[in-house]
């Protein structure tokens, strides 16, 4: 029989030498690209989905035609010194031209043109649109809210975007030693970069009566920022570059813990906002709004799950365990996976049965900034075949190389 095994002699890691892991771990790259990636098409195809199903009653929503008329919205506004361009007019071409301007924005995010700049519109037109008219929001359209803030801040195009693609092609065409084209493929950075620094002239003199100071500060810094990052990509690519991409990184960083803590405060307060409530103490919570015509799509099946209170009683309640429980199962993968799949179907299901398809869009976009790397890995991989079987081509694959530089540089032009 062999005796006890000895004691492990390995030396212990210093503690300084563990700090400086951790310091390069934040700062030396944009952490989840892909849980980022899925956040921002999420969030993007909600909005433009919300804006396109609107359409027709644009102008009694944000319009001049609305309830809520104009001068209302002016006095409200000058109260909590909300954001928003419209009230800078009330004419039917202003309006159209914002309406027009955040699906266009809503669009290009989605497919990540230059997404550093068009974030930035994108929140604009979200902030400009949801208070016009406050009080038709509900909880989707308030995390879809802070979402547009947040995005601004992160490096959210450095895959499945059309950035990342031209980081890629650019990156391939220096290994195989051909010329760089970047100055005849940046005609679009520059000129974007333009147009906007005239929106920003016009939103810093009309500051005073769309908004706290804050969010003017914020629009030069990013614009500026930009500007200095097309610079010193071409003037100064050694240190300076280095420098630029630290403090890249650590925003977006900051930015995605924020963005994860703000979904675990949603589920949490909800949660245990819900257990205080008699109707969910007693499991009979979820009958009530399957039984009003208002949130009944589905007449027929809201009647069926109604009629069954072993089936009401299971939801009622595994609703609040769920949502209480997962900020807690954050540290063990398993079982965040398995309750994050349940609130991603919870949410599905009250699209289908409540009717409430844009919230619950909003809401799973929310969530999918937890979904495993592997997974999104391999969704994006499936989703590639897919796409080149439908166009009738075939896939050339992506080079290490190409991957590295659109996952961990991202896109060079001005504002991309």
């Amino acid at each position: 029989m062999s005796g006890p095994s000895a004691p492990s002699t390995r030396p212990r890691e210093p503690f300084d030498r563990r700090i400086a892991r951790a310091v390069q771990a934040v700062t030396g790259r944009a952490l989840g690209p892909h849980q980022t990636a899925i956040v921002r098409i999420g969030f993007s195809l909600t909005w433009l989905v919300f804006l396109l199903r609107e359409l027709p009653h644009r102008h009694e929503m944000y319009g001049p035609d609305g309830p809520w008329s104009w001068e209302l919205a002016r006095r409200l506004t000058a109260d909590n010194r909300a954001f928003t361009v419209l009230m800078w007019s009330d004419g039917r071409v202003w309006f159209e031209v914002v309406y027009g301007l955040a699906v266009l924005s809503a669009a290009l995010l989605l497919v990540g043109w230059h997404t550093r700049a068009v974030s930035v519109v994108f929140m604009v037109g979200v902030l400009s649109l949801q208070n016009r008219s406050v009080f038709l929001g509900d909880g989707g359209d308030n995390v879809l809210h802070l979402a547009a803030i947040y995005l601004v801040l992160t490096r959210c195009g450095q895959v499945w975007s059309l950035d990342a693609r031209r980081a890629a092609r650019r990156s391939a065409s220096r290994a195989a030693g051909k010329a760089d084209r970047g100055p005849r493929e940046d005609i679009a950075g520059p000129l974007l970069w333009t147009v906007l620094g005239g929106f920003l002239l016009a939103t810093t003199w009309f500051s005073d009566i769309t908004g706290e100071w804050w969010l003017p500060v914020l629009l030069w810094v990013l614009w500026l920022g930009h500007g200095l990052w097309w610079l010193v990509c071409r003037l100064a690519p050694g240190e300076p570059r280095t420098l630029l991409d630290v403090l890249a990184n650590l925003t977006h960083n900051a930015a995605l813990v924020v963005i994860m803590a703000e979904v675990c405060l949603i589920y949490a307060t909800a949660g245990w906002y819900k257990i205080q409530g008699s109707r969910w103490q007693d499991g009979t919570a979820l009958y009530y709004p399957l039984h009003l015509d208002y949130f009944s799509p589905w007449p027929a099946l809201s009647e069926l799950l109604g009629a069954s209170g072993i089936m009401v009683l299971l939801l009622t309640y595994g609703t609040v365990i769920v949502q209480i429980a997962f900020p807690f199962t954050l540290f063990h993968r398993k079982a965040k996976n398995v309750l994050l799949v349940a609130m991603m179907l919870e949410h599905a299901g009250i699209a289908v049965l409540l009717g409430l398809p844009v919230f619950s869009l909003a809401m799973i976009s929310a969530d999918a900034v937890f979904l495993p790397t592997a997974f999104l890995v391999a969704l994006g991989a499936r989703v590639a075949r897919g796409r080149d079987r439908v166009l009738g081509r075939r896939s050339a694959g992506t080079l290490p190389e190409q991957r590295r530089a659109g996952e961990e540089h991202g896109p060079r032009t001005l504002v991309g």
